[in-house]
């Protein structure tokens, strides 16, 4: 094993948690449980690293070794990059095609190889028919940057793949034909829709939003966050601010249900309108570029948020379409223009 491949497995094991470690390294497979035994987990992180890299080196591991090693870690922390979503589509009177995952990564990686002289590609199946592509971009000139990969993860025998943000956007249009070809499919577009929760994602595209998701963790029901009632209140008072309190409570679930909510992180408007005006004359009547505006919502988790407004009495019930269409829509970033 060279020195590149070397500090390519010291630098990926390097970046695996401690507690951690032995999940990712038996999930791995690739050391036996005996040769993990010989290591002291118990010793500085360094020399575990090193002890790690040579039971590598003895075992004579290969760089496709060391990728699948880095999607396994990536698949720990998926929510450590930000993933767009990709929709795919048939040509017309194309029927569906049966599946074989393993045409699809060969028929994948060839179409990158011949576009491009240096690129590595590296699978991993994964659950729900899953499959985890990491590609190593490179130059004509240049070896691949193996330390900024991107990521792809394509669903079999469904429209969507989610890819990692790449600082390489010049490789896309590549990226979307492979993916096209090796799926046969015939079309493929950005969706506007984005976020750092990968299975919230999946949920909004598949429809799947009455299920519990990894990273939703409020444990208050949308009854808890509602404003109390004072129990010293004038009663005709109480009776009117309970039956307020039922019908926000009501239009809330039927707008978002009662289950938790996909989690994304933010929501953008962009606004391009004419300026209009019933007086004749003036700057902007004269404008002939449309004015523009920009509106950002952020939250940890703004789908929960915009949920809990109204039965906390900040917003009134129904919220606007314009924020509630979100999952429905499958759409975060949003155009307004005049009809």
């Amino acid at each position: 094993m060279d020195e590149t491949l070397a500090e390519f497995f010291r630098r990926t094991i390097l970046k695996i948690p401690m507690p951690e470690m032995m999940t990712v390294l038996k999930t791995w497979n690739f050391l036996s449980e005996n040769q993990l035994q010989t290591v002291n987990f118990r010793q500085r992180k360094e020399s575990i690293v090193q002890d790690l890299v040579l039971l590598c080196e003895e075992n004579r591991a290969s760089l496709n070794d060391a990728a699948l090693l880095d999607i396994i870690y990536t698949q720990f922390h998926r929510h450590q990059k930000i993933w767009d979503v990709f929709q795919m589509s048939k040509g017309p009177g194309n029927d569906i095609d049966l599946f074989d995952v393993e045409q699809f990564k060969s028929s994948f990686k060839k179409i990158l190889q011949r576009a491009l002289k240096n690129v590595t590609v590296s699978f991993r199946d994964a659950e729900e028919n899953s499959v985890w592509i990491r590609i190593a971009w490179g130059t004509q000139y240049k070896k691949p940057n193996q330390y900024k990969p991107a990521y792809v993860v394509y669903y079999s025998q469904t429209p969507y793949a989610f890819t990692s943000s790449s600082q390489l956007k010049s490789n896309l249009p590549l990226l979307g034909q492979a993916l096209t070809v090796a799926s046969k499919h015939h079309q493929i577009v950005k969706m506007d829709l984005r976020s750092r929760y990968l299975d919230s994602l999946k949920a909004i595209v598949f429809k799947q939003y009455n299920q519990s998701f990894e990273t939703h963790n409020s444990t208050t029901s949308l009854q808890e966050r509602s404003l109390g009632l004072d129990i010293n209140m004038d009663s005709r008072i109480t009776h009117e601010n309970k039956v307020e309190k039922e019908r926000v409570q009501k239009v809330t679930q039927e707008i978002f249900g009662d289950y938790p909510q996909p989690r994304l992180e933010f929501a953008q408007y962009k606004l391009e309108t004419k300026f209009k005006s019933d007086l004749n004359g003036g700057i902007l009547a004269e404008r002939e570029e449309p004015l523009r505006c920009l509106v950002k919502f952020s939250s940890p988790h703004l789908l929960e948020a915009l949920k809990s407004l109204a039965p906390a009495g900040i917003a009134d019930a129904p919220l606007s379409p314009l924020l509630t269409c979100i999952p429905n829509k499958g759409k975060n970033y949003f155009k307004i223009r005049d009809k």
